[in-house]
């Protein structure tokens, strides 16, 4: 039986699901996946596009191929700019950030891919302090 799983943008104009047993979550670490998300990797999860559908707001669905991708593309909200599932150019590939999703996937990342591109600046998050909230300010001595 496979598991359902929803997600959608953060102004909640756009909704999505997808099916599956068996799924590849994975961090990208190519400047592209950086660009896009503004971080030091993506957080993606990959299915098969008969596995994905819209729920609704499908509409609100902006779209961009860059020019010199074999693969990649992105989706955003037209109304607030999150990150929205997309369809690789080659059609064989949902790519889901998994930051827009609504429910615990049941899974976590199994891999880092392109690797050797990651940020110079990255540090491993188990390495850096941890806060429950927004830390106080430190003023000057």
């Amino acid at each position: 039986m496979s598991k359902t799983t929803r997600g959608s943008c953060l102004c909640g104009s756009v909704s999505y699901q997808f099916h599956a047993l068996e799924y590849v979550f994975q961090y990208c670490h190519c400047s592209r996946c950086r660009k896009f998300t503004g971080s030091a990797h993506a957080s993606n999860i990959l299915v098969a596009p008969e596995q994905f559908e819209w729920l609704g707001g499908a509409d609100m669905v902006g779209r961009f191929e860059h020019p010199e991708a074999k693969h990649f593309a992105t989706c955003f909200c037209k109304q607030c700019g999150s990150s929205l599932p997309w369809l690789a150019q080659s059609g064989n590939t949902v790519v889901i950030p998994a930051g827009t999703l609504d429910d615990d996937p049941g899974i976590s990342p199994s891999q880092n891919i392109f690797w050797k591109y990651r940020a110079p600046w990255r540090e491993a998050v188990e390495a850096l302090p941890n806060h429950d909230e927004l830390p106080t300010r430190k003023t000057g001595d």
